[in-house]
């Protein structure tokens, strides 16, 4: 299940993570631990302080603010058009 925005995103949702394609780099997006949220229904909660670099190759690479803001305005709109609930903490 993937879409591209009219942003340099590609977001693919799996059963167990969030891919986030930006050109070279790619960021995996883990579910937020049990508890990490009172918002019932949400699909898939997302920690945003775990998004704080890219995957291997690019692992020293920060992410920064204006690409964060960007990454999960991809998410959202992908679990928008897919008639899913996502929330971040």
């Amino acid at each position: 299940m993937t879409r591209r925005s009219s942003r340099p995103f590609l977001v693919t949702l799996t059963e167990g993570s969030i891919k986030v394609r930006s050109r070279d780099k790619v960021v995996t997006i883990f579910p937020a631990a049990a508890g990490m949220s009172e918002a019932e229904g949400a699909d898939f909660v997302v920690d945003l302080d775990e998004i704080l670099c890219w995957d291997a190759p690019h692992e020293s690479v920060e992410i920064e603010v204006a690409e964060l803001l960007e990454i999960l305005k991809a998410i959202e709109d992908e679990f928008d058009r897919l008639g899913l609930v996502v929330e971040f903490s």
